[in-house]
């Protein structure tokens, strides 16, 4: 699963960081792949920048197996692909390369029956070559929308990127789910972008919604998701319930 929105600030990474979380202690073992050249969601699980060797720059360019890549988190089940630091030459790189779009795809299906349940890739709030690696790589995209004002244009543009994949790159992508992100009950136009999104999405919008809450911000800097720094906050608890609605989804699907 891609987790994907062209607009930064948005809550991605926090939310693939969080959702692989709550899907891995809840007996669902995950791996991460950090597509991101920022490597957010590598520092977000304890991964320090020192420490990180080869990662998906390697997988990409390189075409190293996956396998030898993966590395633990702080979290028991959650395993990563972390971002290493030529990742931001790849956008550039991957343009003069064979089958520049089927390159992390190719890379993943070596992983085809080992021990996760899921995969989850955190797309760079961008719609280059990286993030189409991701799309083309996933079954599924979730995206997280921010209660905010442009987001609903912003989403339009990622909802016919998917479409455009899907048409003529893999047409096995479905859009998962829509996420609504820094979510304030003190704030009409939360409410507001939030109506919107369901009048125009339908039931691809998830009910659980994830609240602004310091919490959440300030679980990065100690390298945890924020399910370990308070589970007991309102941020993680809403990452727990978004977990067990994605999966009553997948099973509703493979049903």
């Amino acid at each position: 699963m891609a987790v994907a929105n062209q607009k930064g600030g948005v809550g991605k990474t926090t939310t693939a960081i969080n959702l692989a979380t709550a899907l891995a202690q809840a007996g669902q073992p995950v791996l991460l792949v950090d597509l991101d050249p920022q490597g957010n969601a590598s520092t977000g699980l304890g991964i320090d920048r020192r420490d990180r060797r080869a990662g998906t720059y390697a997988v990409l360019v390189d075409s190293t197996p996956p396998r030898s890549l993966i590395m633990p988190t702080v979290v028991p089940d959650l395993d990563i692909i972390p971002a290493d630091s030529d990742l931001a030459g790849a956008e550039v790189e991957l343009v003069g390369l064979d089958q520049r779009e089927f390159r992390l795809r190719a890379a993943l299906q070596s992983l085809i029956g080992c021990r996760y349940a899921h995969i989850v890739i955190d797309c760079p709030p961008s719609l280059g070559l990286l993030t189409l690696n991701g799309l083309v790589a996933a079954n599924a995209v979730l995206v997280p929308l921010q209660c905010e004002f442009f987001a609903l244009e912003g989403i339009s543009q990622l909802v016919r990127t998917i479409e455009r994949v899907k048409k003529s790159l893999n047409p096995g992508l479905a859009l998962q789910g829509i996420v609504l992100t820094m979510f304030d009950r003190r704030n009409n136009l939360s409410d507001l972008v939030a109506a919107d999104a369901r009048s125009f999405f339908g039931d691809r919008v998830y009910q659980t919604v994830i609240p602004r809450n310091v919490r959440i911000s300030e679980a990065p800097s100690h390298g945890k998701p924020v399910l370990l720094y308070d589970v007991r906050s309102p941020g993680a608890q809403a990452y727990i319930q978004l977990a067990h609605e994605f999966l009553q989804r997948e099973g509703a699907l493979a049903a």
